[in-house]
């Protein structure tokens, strides 16, 4: 099918499948760990590269190649690299792409789990990352080096949802000849395109939204195939593979991808506008509202405003504690984008492992609370959180 010519959510259904001699209709699971050659020759041709086709579940298998062409179609990129977990991609990502003694230039606005990977581990190998303000673009020059070759963004940001505008960083990063990379795990390819903002790679955890039900772990690095070259490289050799049954959820996962974001977005609006009206609630973040300071950039950026709403509670950790316990119906767990509404203390859960000091200065209080809006009923799951509030 032409690319070109469809829809999101046609893509989201259709993009990438390949039917065997069978003719199946679903997309096939293919487990296996190798596969068979017609000849030694054509054996040698596939590990050379001179000939396609499927070698070695590691780094081919036509499961999790439909589920990246599918990916690659609907952000609109040339390669789509499918990776084991989030955190495999981002680490896929900057193995791939820079070498001792290069540097990052970071939003400290990250998730905790990835400021803990360029501080403890990517350090190790001789590359530095400073950490700048997610939503103000002259931090950004201010801190590019003569070494520096990749820009690392989330937007909207985890927790507090800030939007960091992506044409401006990528013009920063595009005057130093960095690469910029955006993790777009919250809103999908559904609600924002980075690649076609000026990012030059994507970054998804298909963990979250794109599998939708918090069945199985799975990442995705996507861009041109020259920015990719050698992400795809490190998989082959190093391994941190998606599997063909996680590829295959995934896959199913993707088919309702639209209706479930603009499900998603539609109630955490609702949820937003009622927790602002909350006397126990001293301030709401979430994009879609005008009280957020992004909002403007928000809406021009996105289609809507997502699933995830952050917000402070008076009265610090314990009164958000109290919260998360009187709730009788929402998951308290760390994931998100589940069909099951999901409740967090992002201080001591996703962000507990960085310093105090960073949380600070990313705005992680004690008081705050994630929400990861599900498909429940919105007047249920406010009415789960009146029972704290």
């Amino acid at each position: 099918m032409n690319e070109n010519n469809y829809q999101s959510e046609t893509l989201a259904v259709r993009a990438g499948t390949v039917r065997s001699q069978f003719g199946e209709h679903s997309e096939a699971l293919f487990l296996t760990s190798s596969f068979v050659f017609e000849s030694a020759a054509q054996a040698a041709a596939r590990f050379i590269g001179e000939e396609p086709g499927n070698i070695y579940a590691r780094f081919t298998n036509p499961t999790v190649t439909m589920f990246e062409e599918r990916l690659a179609a609907m952000e609109g990129a040339e390669q789509c690299v499918a990776t084991a977990s989030g955190m495999a991609a981002i680490l896929s990502c900057v193995m791939g792409v820079l070498k001792a003694g290069d540097h990052i230039v970071a939003s400290r606005s990250l998730f905790g789990a990835t400021v803990n990977l360029f501080n403890n581990i990517i350090r190790k190998f001789g590359v530095e990352t400073t950490y700048v303000s997610a939503t103000d673009a002259s931090e950004w020059q201010a801190a590019v080096r003569p070494n520096t070759r990749l820009f690392f963004l989330e937007t909207p940001s985890n927790p507090l949802t800030e939007i960091s505008d992506i044409a401006a960083i990528s013009a920063v990063a595009k005057g130093c000849g960095a690469l910029l990379a955006v993790d777009n795990c919250f809103c999908t390819p559904v609600l924002q395109r980075p690649l076609e903002l000026g990012a030059d790679i994507v970054i998804h955890s298909a963990t979250k939204y794109l599998d939708g039900q918090g069945r199985v772990l799975g990442g995705a690095v996507l861009g041109s195939r020259k920015n990719l070259e050698g992400v795809y490289s490190f998989l082959r050799t190093a391994g941190p593979t998606m599997s063909a049954f996680n590829a295959w959820i995934f896959l199913k996962g993707m088919e309702t991808l639209k209706i479930r974001m603009d499900a998603h977005s539609a109630s955490a609006l609702e949820l937003a506008r009622w927790l602002e009206a909350q006397p126990a609630v001293a301030r709401v973040f979430y994009p879609g509202l005008p009280s957020h300071p992004q909002h403007e950039l928000a809406m021009r950026q996105q289609k809507s405003g997502g699933g995830i709403v952050a917000f402070e509670v008076r009265g610090g950790k314990d009164a958000a504690w109290r919260v998360i316990d009187a709730t009788q119906m929402l998951s308290i767990t760390a994931n998100l984008g589940d069909t099951r509404t999901t409740i967090c203390h992002s201080a001591s859960t996703t962000h507990a492992r960085i310093s105090p000091e960073a949380r600070a200065a990313a705005g992680i209080t004690d008081g705050l609370i994630r929400i990861a809006v599900g498909l429940e009923a919105v007047v249920d799951i406010q009415n789960d959180l009146a029972r704290g509030l």
